[in-house]
């Protein structure tokens, strides 16, 4: 698997769907995991993203997928990183 750091930002939208449900959140993560992808931490954020997702997934397309199909709801924009550990940054170095 590889880890994958999503930052959020909700929209107007999506800011009335968490006021309304708070548990919507723990649903979108639920919902990620139907997309092949794992939740393995999630921090509400103060300053430019409300939120910071770490998410385990077996590729690239798997989380491309996870970005396109909760960007296209119109409730989040997301930016996408791709992490490695520092152990798995250190033995590549070597």
């Amino acid at each position: 698997m590889h880890t994958f750091i999503l930052l959020s930002r909700v929209t107007d939208e999506g800011a009335a769907t968490i006021k309304r449900n708070p548990e919507r959140i723990r649903e979108v993560n639920h919902e990620i995991e139907q997309f092949g992808a794992k939740v393995v931490h999630q921090y509400a954020t103060v300053g430019a993203y409300d939120f910071v997702t770490v998410v385990e997934a077996p590729n690239l397309s798997s989380i491309l997928r996870v970005s396109v199909e909760l960007g296209a709801r119109g409730s989040v924009k997301i930016q996408t990183l791709s992490a490695l550990s520092i152990d798995e940054f250190i033995s590549s170095l070597g």
